[in-house]
């Protein structure tokens, strides 16, 4: 699911920014440089709302970005975070014999190691 919301990025005195979210209090972020900072702000608030998603906590609606108030060194940017359901399902997979015999020797999880490949691979 993807969130989209306004947030502050406030100008330090060198070249750092710190980006703050005003719907949601407490949620900080900074970037070395403005890139950085968007970068960080992104994985913040994914971060934040997959966190009140699992704790399943109400997520509040956008500030419109006409309301949000800033001062000189500020501005406001939207900032897309796509939330994606991590909620472990049971699936059944066949592999050969051999391969089970191995992965029980070494030791590995076969579902570490597939959500892995997938990862990679869907990536």
């Amino acid at each position: 699911m993807e969130y989209v919301y306004p947030a502050i990025f406030h100008k330090n005195k060198d070249t750092r920014y710190t980006v703050i979210y005003p719907d949601f209090p407490g949620c900080i972020s900074e970037g070395k440089n403005l890139g950085n900072a968007m970068y960080m702000a992104q994985s913040a608030l994914t971060q934040w709302i997959g966190y009140l998603t699992d704790k399943k906590q109400e997520i509040p609606q956008a500030s419109p970005v006409g309301k949000v108030k800033t001062s000189k060194a500020e501005f406001v940017n939207l900032i897309c975070a796509e939330v994606k359901n991590a909620k472990a399902i049971k699936r059944t997979v066949s592999i050969p014999k051999w391969m089970d015999d191995k992965v029980v020797q070494s030791g590995l999880s076969l579902s570490r190691v597939l959500q892995d490949a997938l990862s990679e691979r869907l990536a």
